[in-house]
């Protein structure tokens, strides 16, 4: 990546048939600890839920739609129910410049452990690929535990395949097909 400064897109409502994906805010924090006090929602991830005062600290952070260094573009959205305006869980994505010139997003997701199972998962995450792809992303990425059914369900949704790639217990999964390995000096045989 050259020196010069990165201008990241800044997330935009996006609506699905069941989801209104809004774009995060400081203030979702009240509402969202109810959804994301939960410890059940850490089996995968590690952790703990986080205090309301954590949370607000966090999507303050997050509002700046970028790392301090501008290095990576920061995209959030809170994942509102249309039919009862309930917030039921989160996707976002963390941007980056490949080098070959070309943006990747890393993805996650959550959805709340009591709005589990009703593909609001793989709903949200595809508004936001979809949201991503219209906005210059043009490779996508997720890790994800072994063990992690639900969320591979979702990464299988939007075209993602593991790789064997593994950082702290997670799979790497990608929308590109794994490179061939080259091996310098290693020439095919001849017959």
């Amino acid at each position: 990546m050259s020196g010069a400064p990165v201008t990241w897109p800044s997330a935009t409502p996006v609506d699905t048939l069941r989801l209104r994906l809004e774009p995060l805010r400081v203030g979702h924090a009240v509402e969202a600890v109810a959804v994301l006090d939960d410890v059940r929602l850490h089996t995968w991830t590690g952790g703990a839920p986080a205090t309301p005062a954590e949370l607000a600290a966090r999507y303050r952070r997050q509002c700046a739609g970028h790392s301090p260094d501008g290095r990576h573009g920061w995209l959030n959205w809170m994942l509102r129910r249309r039919a009862d305006g309930r917030l039921i869980g989160t996707v976002q994505a963390t941007l980056s410049r490949a080098d070959d010139g070309g943006t990747e997003a890393e993805l996650a997701w959550v959805i709340g452990v009591d709005h589990q199972g009703e593909g609001y998962g793989r709903e949200g995450a595809r508004a936001m690929a979809d949201w991503l792809g219209a906005h210059g992303v043009d490779r996508l990425l997720a890790h994800i535990h072994p063990g992690h059914e639900a969320s591979m369900g979702v990464a299988r949704a939007l075209g993602l395949r593991p790789t064997d790639r593994i950082t702290d217990g997670e799979v790497h999964w990608s929308d590109r097909p794994a490179r061939p390995c080259r091996v310098v000096g290693y020439r095919e045989p001849t017959e």
